[in-house]
């Protein structure tokens, strides 16, 4: 199918999807099924998985419990064996480490940091936290190993893994806890489970790309030599493939510790994660706050680490001391310490509540709280009543003498329409008849909300977009994942979840956005804003929910900042990258055409641009899809609180379709966006 057929059948689509959608507007009320769906035309999903969980487990219970005493074994004994290990020696160890991947600079954050977790008398939960990693790490690693291996090497293979690998990534992770906790029962190895399969996904997609990257020449010369796969396999695909990996497991570890809050829900093994959770619900804000920060030192330190022997690994550096040499005086200078601890010379294990500046943390939050009470509270309610109400239930409802200081009379709606068509009109004769389009449904839109919009609507409107994206494929996979939510009954929730995460983004889409810019126009901001988006990209999303509920309390309002502040940073990060990016020569052509600053932003650099942009906007809507059972946590509605609820009622089917449909979602989102930059790249190009 050519590009113009398209262009004409996707016109014909988005023209469908205006008349489907004024149609069931004009015809809701006499037709109120096409608003609520009848209960008595579902299925009952949830209820099928239980039976299919049940049977499972009546079979194979014996199993799942040994093979849980198989992996919390290890874990509790990690756990045991660095607690028996004085933390200077730790300490010692751990500094040395850091040091070999990235220097002094690193080493001397790594002591800083001990020294903080030691000091704040955290040590021990920090240690159980480090335990868990220390066994889920590895079972990431060898399950992501083999994964990418097969779709290496096969094609089929591959097809099948990547929408597995999909679900894995984008359901969120009390989703893969029900079913768990059915299967094993409370306890650490539910939540050590679930954080290996989260972090599968990352291994196994670095691991296909490390291998699929190695030359084809290098193939060639390993045939002519005569090695063997398996030779060929370990002496040149690996080692080329090395820097790759190393980044994978970089991205593993991170994945792993993002998952420490989540285990600790489960209890059982009294981590770090369980003290941010424990204090949350507490509202100790202080105590939280320290403990969440302890989280973000562990990340920014396995971050850094892995990513600093990455480095060295793809830039072939090489030591000035041989690593047989420095294990050797690292071991020496760990004995000589634990020896003076031993003999009462240095302090042996933590000290409890040393440093606890908690009170004081509480009492600044109490005082300041009370002090911009009144501006957070205008804030508060500003945001809600005219921005995030008419995105969820539309103008028609929001609008009121009591919010808007009128009423959204008879007229006044008349008047709206006609201005709708108008905009729709001049854009279909100035530029097409897809931009009119567009602006209709938009309009209609903004008229009912995402939850007050009829079904039917809403299913043409998605399969619309998907087909002028990627075709029929794209657009089947919408028409699929709408469907499958109707039948099971998680319309209602899932409308919620798409204007709370549509809320956010459009707000990410505006601040990140221009935040992107001011940082791609100036060294100085961008200085400012990396160490900034560094710690919102390793802060575990847990921490995020401290200050929020500390200002706003719990609520719609709280879930979209906590929403906005894991998924702003991914917007800001590809804007500046695509704007510092382009060819110098484009930027030289519209200066000497005698563009302004703000002309060569929007007409030239922009534009061209696009392509970075459109992929920090799909980034954002995937991290505000995963932050969904978070923001449940804070008072937010949706899917994710049907995951939330589903895990304090042990209920596996529902979890695991409340968590299909919010993968569902984030999987159709995504395709949508590599199809139609994939379709604009072909566009574009020669």
């Amino acid at each position: 199918m050519t590009d113009q057929t398209h262009s004409r059948r996707a016109v014909v689509g988005f023209l469908g999807a205006v008349a489907l959608t004024l149609s069931v507007l004009l015809l809701r009320s006499q037709l109120p099924w096409m608003l609520t769906f009848p209960a008595q035309w579902t299925v009952a999903f949830s209820e099928m998985i239980n039976v299919v969980i049940g049977a499972l487990l009546d079979v194979a219970s014996p199993l799942f419990r040994a093979l849980s005493t198989c992996l919390e074994w290890p874990m509790r004994a990690i756990r045991d064996g660095l607690q028996a290990v004085p933390w200077q020696v730790l300490t010692v160890a751990f500094v040395a480490v850091a040091l070999r991947a990235g220097g002094v600079k690193l080493a001397l954050f790594c002591a800083l940091s001990c020294l903080y977790i030691h000091i704040s008398g955290y040590w021990v939960e920090s240690l159980n936290s480090v335990a868990l990693v220390s066994v889920a790490f590895p079972l990431s690693t060898l399950a992501g190993l083999g994964i990418g291996i097969l779709m290496n090497k096969s094609r089929r293979l591959s097809m099948v893994f990547t929408p597995m690998l999909d679900f894995m990534q984008t359901a969120p992770a009390f989703a893969y806890l029900v079913p768990l906790i059915v299967l094993f029962g409370f306890g650490p190895v539910v939540g050590l489970i679930a954080s290996a399969i989260y972090a599968i996904p990352p291994m196994a997609r670095n691991t296909k790309l490390g291998l699929d990257l190695v030359p084809e020449d290098l193939h060639e010369v390993a045939a002519i030599t005569g090695c063997s796969p398996s030779k060929r396999f370990w002496l040149i695909e690996v080692p080329t493939a090395l820097p790759q990996l190393l980044i994978g497991l970089n991205q593993t570890i991170m994945a792993v510790l993002s998952m420490v809050v989540f285990a600790a829900i489960i209890g059982g093994f009294e981590d770090i994660g369980w003290e941010v959770l424990r204090n949350m619900r507490r509202a100790q804000f202080g105590e939280s706050l320290m403990a969440g920060v302890i989280i973000t030192l562990i990340a920014i330190l396995l971050d850094r680490i892995t990513r600093g022997f990455a480095l060295q690994a793809r830039s072939h550096a090489a030591s000035s001391i041989p690593l047989s040499r420095f294990a050797l005086m690292v071991l020496g200078m760990m004995a000589v310490v634990w020896g003076l601890a031993l003999t009462g010379l240095a302090q042996v294990g933590p000290v409890e509540g040393r440093f606890t500046p908690a009170e004081q943390i509480n009492s600044f939050v109490a005082h300041f709280s009370v002090s911009v009470g009144s501006f957070t509270d205008w804030l508060k309610t500003s945001a809600i009543y005219y921005f995030l109400l008419p995105v969820r239930i539309g103008l028609e409802k929001t609008i009121s003498p009591f919010t808007w200081g009128f009423a959204f009379t008879p007229l006044l709606q008349v008047t709206y329409w006609g201005l709708v068509a108008l905009i729709g009109a001049l854009l279909a004769w100035r530029h097409s008849l897809l931009a009119g389009s567009v602006a209709v449904l938009a309009g209609g839109f903004l008229f009912t909300g995402t939850t007050g919009l009829p079904w039917p609507a809403t299913i043409a409107i998605a399969s619309a977009v998907g087909f002028w994206a990627g075709g029929w494929r794209v657009a089947l996979l919408w028409v699929g994942t709408l469907g499958g939510i109707l039948l099971a009954n998680l319309w209602g929730p899932a409308m919620f979840s798409v204007y709370i995460c549509l809320s956010a983004i459009a707000f990410c889409i505006v601040v990140g956005g221009g935040i992107g810019v001011l940082a791609a126009q100036s060294d100085a901001v961008s200085a400012v804003i990396r160490p900034i988006l560094d710690l919102l990209q390793t802060i575990p999303p847990f921490v995020l929910l401290i200050p929020v509920v500390m200002f706003f309390q719990v609520g719609d309002f709280s879930a979209f900042l906590a929403i906005i502040s894991y998924a702003i940073a991914p917007m800001i990060r590809y804007t500046d990258r695509g704007l510092r990016d382009l060819p110098d020569t484009m930027i030289e052509a519209g200066i000497s055409t005698g563009c302004t600053p703000l002309q060569l932003l929007f007409l030239v650099k922009l534009p061209t641009a696009q392509r970075q942009i459109m992929l920090g906007i799909n980034q954002a809507v995937m991290y505000a899809l995963a932050m969904l059972a978070v923001a449940a946590l804070v008072g937010s509605r949706g899917l994710g609180q049907e995951v939330y609820v589903a895990l304090g009622k042990a209920d596996a089917g529902l979890g695991i379709m409340a968590g299909c449909a919010i993968a569902a979602i984030a999987i159709c989102v995504d395709r949508t966006f590599i199809s139609a930059l994939a379709r604009q790249q072909g566009q574009s190009g020669p």
